[in-house]
């Protein structure tokens, strides 16, 4: 049976939601991610500001000279975070198979669904539909034989189309592209690949196998597959839907202005920890190892780490290993732009959270802690961040950066180039 992808990306969705809570944004230029005059990036715009150049990972003081008339939005990660799972409840109910690449993008496995759902073409305009009708939301649909085909046509159809490109014609479509169209080709990528003469997809099978893997290694062998339409390399492993493991869950923030203030400093790490701590509640782990990343007024930038005897997702415990990190690398004093937690090293089951050798009291006393972070975050969700939070953080709470993406898949070693 051949299969059918979908590639589901929501429309400027920071955006998009935005406007959802306050109308009077639509057919605005429209920024979100922070303040005009403050530090950080763009999170997203909306297609009006796109037009003067604003684009997502740009500078916000950038932003604001090339579209001075934009409205800066601080952002509603919880908004997002809501508005993701309507979205991801409109995938389930066509298709079971459905793997959320980002909290805006996902791949659904339609093969097979044809009585259900009808012809491709059809059930994508279907689910197109439902989506808006549920959402109030639009998003743009990809349909191939591959989740590389899907991704790259999803985005050759925004915004708010659907492009389907039929089995065996692949090559034909993929060879007049740019060769920054292969997703994982960013900039430096791109730059040695042009050097080459390589400056459209279809120029990649024109080059023989083995001069390409002298330039850019294994992953030589990966690219040709993509320019064949093929989910080839590292990160297209895997069925849709299967289960996945986070590697890595982390938070950072930057300073409007640098600082060498312990007492805040400390604060901060604090709002940071608690922030982990439940994302990795909400994903159902723990972590073995703790990561303190500290960046100075001059871009220096340190990480340190430190394994904990026992896996953790408790706010505290993840603080007491950040504040001891913290004091043992800081030179007292000196301004600090960004400071970030990260945790990792997730165990296989859960279970290993209270191993038998543990003491019994600690465990009881461990197993009441949880319970009642647990009970913290449910306050969180339903009346805000700010509702309950570590005594220590109180001076040290700021916003969510929205760009921040909490929970990193394992499933997808590749790195990834810049972009």
């Amino acid at each position: 049976m051949q299969r059918i992808i979908f590639h589901v990306d929501m429309d400027a969705f920071f955006v998009s939601v935005e406007e959802l809570s306050d109308p009077s944004l639509k057919g605005k230029a429209v920024v979100v991610g922070g303040q005009r005059d403050e530090r950080g990036v763009v999170s997203a715009a909306s297609y009006e500001a796109r037009k003067f150049g604003v684009h997502s990972a740009m500078p916000l003081r950038t932003a604001a000279k090339m579209c001075p008339h934009a409205i800066f939005l601080n952002g509603h990660p919880d908004l997002y975070r809501e508005a993701s799972q309507k979205a991801r409840a409109v995938l389930q109910d066509f298709s079971p198979a459905v793997e959320m690449a980002s909290i805006d993008e996902a791949y659904v496995d339609m093969t097979g669904t044809e009585k259900l759902h009808g012809p491709p073409l059809k059930s994508a305009h279907k689910l197109h539909a439902e989506m808006k009708r549920r959402t109030g939301l639009n998003c743009s649909i990809g349909i191939g034989t591959s989740r590389l085909m899907a991704k790259i046509l999803s985005d050759q159809a925004k915004p708010n189309g659907v492009l389907y490109v039929l089995s065996g014609q692949e090559q034909t479509f993929l060879a007049p592209l740019d060769i920054g169209k292969i997703p994982g080709v960013g900039k430096v990528t791109k730059a040695r690949l042009n050097e080459m003469g390589i400056k459209v997809i279809g120029d990649v099978l024109k080059i023989e196998a083995q001069v390409l893997e002298q330039s850019l290694g294994k992953w030589a062998l990966a690219l040709v597959g993509k320019a064949r339409g093929e989910d080839a390399g590292a990160w297209f492993e895997g069925e849709i839907g299967e289960d996945w493991k986070a590697k890595s869950i982390s938070h950072e923030h930057t300073f409007n202005q640098d600082t060498g203030d312990a007492a805040k400093l400390e604060a901060t790490l604090s709002k940071l920890s608690e922030m982990v701590g439940r994302r990795l509640r909400e994903q159902s782990f723990v972590a073995r190892t703790i990561q303190l990343k500290l960046r100075y007024s001059d871009f220096t930038t340190i990480t340190r780490a430190q394994s904990v005897e026992v896996p953790t997702a408790v706010d505290m415990e993840i603080f007491e290993t950040i504040r001891k990190l913290f004091y043992d690398n800081w030179i007292s004093g000196r301004a600090i732009r960004l400071l970030g937690v990260h945790a990792g090293n997730f165990p296989s089951a859960s279970s290993d959270v209270f191993p038998e050798q543990l003491d019994l009291l600690e465990g009881d006393k461990r197993r009441k802690r949880t319970q009642a972070l647990s009970a913290s975050d449910r306050l969180r969700d339903k009346y805000g961040d700010s509702a309950v939070f570590l005594a220590k953080g109180m001076s040290g709470t700021f916003r969510e950066r929205v760009h921040e993406n909490p929970a990193v898949k394992k499933k997808h070693p590749e790195k990834k180039d810049e972009t």
